[in-house]
């Protein structure tokens, strides 16, 4: 950790300038600019949205005018506002709109859960709970058909969680899958049966032929207007002031337009637009060259259309991630087959022409990779297109990045790959993997520190899919809890680190949360760091994160958040 004094005319605007004179002082207090250097300074000024000034008090202050606002940070800790380098923010501001969804540790949990709606839910109405990964539960496993029959025997249910699903006897049939069921479209679809060929229940990347319906209320455009507001705050709060919202649909992208002109966005928001690819080819090139000619593709701080997203494999937390090596038979992810190695939905030629294309089109391409198999896939599509063209300016990307290797980081060192990983994975499925893949085969499983070493630029995000709140949501998008796990790596429900040889400093896990992922967005010139003329992006802590025990790292409270030198919290 470099906690060096900052160098004050190195960094300092003129104070005799009228135009510069500061709209905002904080002073007196202990600011980690996240420079190169991770220099510490007293003060720092902002004019309009930019900062003016950082370094001592005194050369700060002179920059102050008759109408400058003065805060005294009384030692308090500053650093730059924080970046989720991944969230699912429309949805998951949604997801609760009908009804609150409890916390769920247990089958049990689960269960009650499908019992309780059965009561308010119409006779012959689906019932559908997603995104409660069986990682997460202490039984660690999907719940059984059988089961599901048992508290919901009049009601269709759905277990839905990532891409995989366990349904109960009444969702089957009305679904049409049998003993008899095939899939005839081409697209990836596994249903899992038992020793006689009848189907256990749970499917695979099988959605699209469960016939699910929904009973719940409907949301107007002000409903989901405010309701993603409400969730920014939120992530203000935490101390967000940036996100990238990694798979964007087209009505997500209106909804974020019309924030926008409304002036009513209180985060910075990088869209990767969503791309069906499954898709022919020439539809995606399409829509590929339609997305860079819409107006939001062209560069602006609050909004940017700047990247595309597909699907490159399964669930990681499910038992569908593609791995290199077999999966093993698993009564966790309910695996028979000894070969399985989990599903993969893009062939590499056609993978190669999607990150090709999105390239041409000035769009940072990314896919969601969980397993090795999936990781290595992509680098080499990618180290393909570099064949024709260097594509370490357009940034090509990894998101999630789960599980990777020595091999992997070098590559994607080599060609100038970028990842998107989600630490709070660690914490809450850590545990169960360890369980299925054992200690050597989770060596390089979010390897933070191998990633610095090697020079790969990596970013913490949270995938945040449901619920409001930053530790009760689903993914938890609190990034001092990132922080603290990055730093930990202790898996929930266990008593020993996941390799403790990962750990990373503070320093580091400071940078995983502000400047890399400003790298990620191509903002690094924006944002990401307090230096004079970058966004004035604030937050003051109540605890100083370089210095208070690092297990408190994960309950470290933002007393106020600036986003581009306006306060958006308290």
């Amino acid at each position: 950790m470099f906690l060096r004094a900052l160098p004050i005319l190195a960094l300092l605007c003129a104070a005799t300038a009228p135009a510069q004179q500061a709209d905002l002082i904080l002073h007196n207090g202990k600011i980690v600019t996240v420079d190169p250097q991770f220099r510490i300074a007293e003060a720092i000024a902002v004019a309009g949205d930019r900062i003016a000034a950082v370094g001592s008090n005194d050369e700060v202050l002179k920059v102050a005018g008759p109408q400058t606002q003065r805060v005294d940070l009384r030692g308090k800790t500053v650093l730059p506002g924080l970046i989720d380098s991944h969230v699912h923010s429309i949805a998951a501001s949604m997801f609760e709109f009908d009804h609150t969804v409890p916390e769920m540790e247990t089958i049990a949990d689960v269960l009650k859960y499908f019992e309780s709606r059965a009561k308010v839910v119409p006779e012959g109405k689906w019932i559908r709970l997603s995104q409660v990964f069986i990682t997460r539960l202490r039984d660690q496993r999907f719940p059984t058909r059988q089961e599901l029959d048992r508290v919901a025997p009049k009601h269709p249910a759905v277990f839905a969680t990532g891409p995989d699903a366990s349904l109960n006897s009444l969702a089957m049939k009305l679904s049409g899958i049998d003993r008899n069921f095939k899939v005839t479209d081409g697209a990836p679809c596994r249903v899992e049966r038992d020793e006689n060929g009848e189907p256990t229940g749970i499917l695979r990347s099988c959605g699209r032929f469960i016939k699910a319906e929904t009973s719940a209320r409907q949301p107007t455009q002000e409903d989901r207007r405010n309701r993603l507001k409400a969730l920014f705050k939120d992530y203000n709060a935490v101390g967000l002031t940036s996100i990238a919202d990694r798979d964007t649909d087209d009505r997500e992208v209106e909804l974020y337009r019309e924030l926008r002109q409304r002036g009513e966005l209180t985060c910075r928001v990088f869209m990767s637009l969503h791309v069906d690819a499954q898709a022919p080819i020439e539809e995606i090139e399409a829509r590929m060259k339609k997305a860079a000619a819409d107006p939001l593709h062209k560069y602006d701080n609050m909004l940017w259309l700047r990247g595309t997203k597909v699907y490159l494999d399964g669930g990681m937390l499910t038992g569908s991630a593609y791995m290199r090596q077999p999966w093993g038979v698993s009564r966790i992810y309910n695996i028979e087959d000894p070969n399985y190695r989990g599903m993969r939905f893009i062939e590499p030629s056609k993978l190669y022409r999607i990150a090709k294309a999105a390239m041409m089109n000035q769009l940072q391409p990314t896919a969601h990779a969980q397993g090795d198999g999936a990781v290595h896939t992509l680098i080499d599509a990618y180290g393909e297109v570099n064949n024709e063209f260097k594509v370490k300016d357009h940034r090509p990307c990894i998101s999630h990045s789960s599980f990777m290797s020595l091999e992997a980081i070098q590559k994607m060192k080599e060609i100038g790959v970028v990842a998107d990983l989600q630490p709070p994975w660690l914490w809450l499925d850590g545990g169960t993997l360890t369980k299925q893949f054992g200690d050597e085969r989770l060596e390089y499983f979010h390897p933070y520190k191998s990633l610095f070493e090697h020079g790969v630029v990596a970013g913490g995000g949270s995938d945040h899919m449901q619920k409001l709140g930053g530790f009760r949501s689903i993914n938890p998008y609190n990034p001092f809890l990132g922080m603290w796990i990055v730093l930990t790596r202790q898996p929930k429900w266990t008593d020993k680190a996941l390799h403790a040889e990962q750990r990373v400093t503070r320093e580091q896990a400071i940078r995983l949360y502000t400047i890399n992922n400003a790298y990620l967005t191509f903002e690094e010139k924006e944002k990401g760091s307090l230096e004079k003329g970058k966004l004035a992006d604030i937050i003051v802590l109540e605890r100083d994160i370089l210095t208070v025990p690092v297990d408190q790292v994960k309950d470290i409270k933002v007393e106020r958040t600036y986003l581009g030198g306006k306060q958006v919290h308290p």
